[in-house]
């Protein structure tokens, strides 16, 4: 096995050191269903409403939104200019004080403004003053601009997602909501650059925008986990060994994703490693879960085996689990489970698993 090659333990396949396993994913420059906007469409489509959001780069931004379901365009552009229709090289140059912002034209009916903030905040970092990622300055600023008839709701929404974050984080975002004062549609070749250009410089990560339609299905209940759930899930932390709740839980019933809801494991796949974390020896389906190649730690790499539906960070899997059970022992982190007893699996909705589960337990060796 070369250095580029990595075999994933999950599927017995081997990878690029980039991404090992896992659900197709769309390709970086695949067109969504958002087409190319135009610059003379000043005003939006009828049924729709617009949304001006600033986080950084636009072209990362505009490529994020594009992959959101309701989303039926978007335009790239300078707002909050003091320098009446700015160009690209001005707005860099620090005078204006414009800020890169991304025009969202969306329909209410597929995706709210709640929802559409809450992913806008996901992507970027919201704490950071006058920057994202490699860019740096006043022009990268983030920012909500309340615009239109609509624009006193907007600012409630807006104002009510960063307490919501504040109050989550315990850090106040540096995130500007200001009336919308002006917006200049940027030059051409700034207009959906990651789609013509899929290889070209982004601050969001690829692998987030790839899956925006999966965090927009479950935005509002990642937004409900506690600390501890949010940075396991969600910042791929790891909670501590032995003091977490399913570490020492053997009773009958399945764990399911705890943001999608997901079946995972069966209890009677679970095992007594001794490492401090729930272990088992086989996911529910090899369909629930994926692997991604993981090189935080030196010379140790490892898979992160992360849910497909949610795409949460559940653990890692290694290759030293019983041999009479396959070799593999999934190490999963307590706070991405959620366990659901055998007596409430039908009541919950897991009704079609629990022939399964009492097949197992009746025989151990058909696990």
């Amino acid at each position: 096995m070369t250095e580029e090659q990595y075999i994933d333990p999950i599927r017995g396949t081997a990878y690029g050191s980039q991404d090992v396993a896992g659900a197709p994913h769309a390709a970086a420059g695949e067109r969504g269903p958002v087409g190319r906007a135009r610059q003379e469409e000043a005003t939006p489509r009828v049924g729709t409403q617009t949304a001006y959001m600033a986080g950084g780069c636009f072209w990362g931004l505009e490529r994020a939104m594009q992959n959101v379901d309701g989303v039926v365009d978007t335009a790239v552009g300078y707002a909050q200019s003091r320098t009446p229709n700015p160009t690209y090289r001005q707005v860099c140059s620090g005078a204006t004080d414009a800020v890169e912002t991304v025009r969202i034209d969306f329909d209410p009916t597929r995706v709210s403004l709640r929802t559409l903030t809450l992913l806008f905040l996901d992507v970027i970092d919201p704490f950071s003053v006058d920057r994202q990622g490699n860019d740096v300055g006043r022009q990268y600023r983030s920012g909500l601009y309340p615009s239109g008839e609509d624009a006193d709701e907007q600012r409630t929404v807006y104002e009510q997602a960063l307490k919501d974050l504040e109050r989550r984080v315990g850090e106040t975002p540096a995130v500007e909501i200001e009336e919308l004062r002006d917006f200049t549609p940027a030059e051409p070749e700034h207009q959906d650059y990651l789609l013509v250009n899929p290889n070209g410089y982004c601050h969001i990560p690829m692998d987030a925008i790839n899956h925006m339609r999966e965090r927009q299905r479950y935005i509002e209940r990642i937004w409900e986990l506690t600390p501890e759930q949010y940075a396991v899930t969600q910042r791929s932390a790891t909670e501590p060994p032995f003091a977490n709740a399913y570490d020492r839980l053997f009773d009958p019933g399945i764990y399911v994703d705890r943001v999608s809801g997901e079946p995972l494991f069966f209890s009677t796949d679970k095992i007594d490693s001794g490492c401090g974390w729930p272990s088992f020896s086989a996911p529910i389906s090899q369909d629930a879960v994926r692997g991604v190649r993981d090189d935080s730690l030196p010379l140790h790499p490892r898979v992160e085996v992360r849910a497909v539906h949610s795409n949460s960070h559940l653990g890692h899997v290694f290759t030293d689990g019983p041999r009479e059970r396959g070799g593999l022992r999934y190490c999963m982190n307590s706070a991405a489970l959620r366990f659901v007893p055998r007596g409430r699996m039908a009541e919950e909705g897991y009704g079609d698993l629990v022939a399964a589960l009492d097949e197992r337990l009746r025989d151990p060796s058909s696990d």
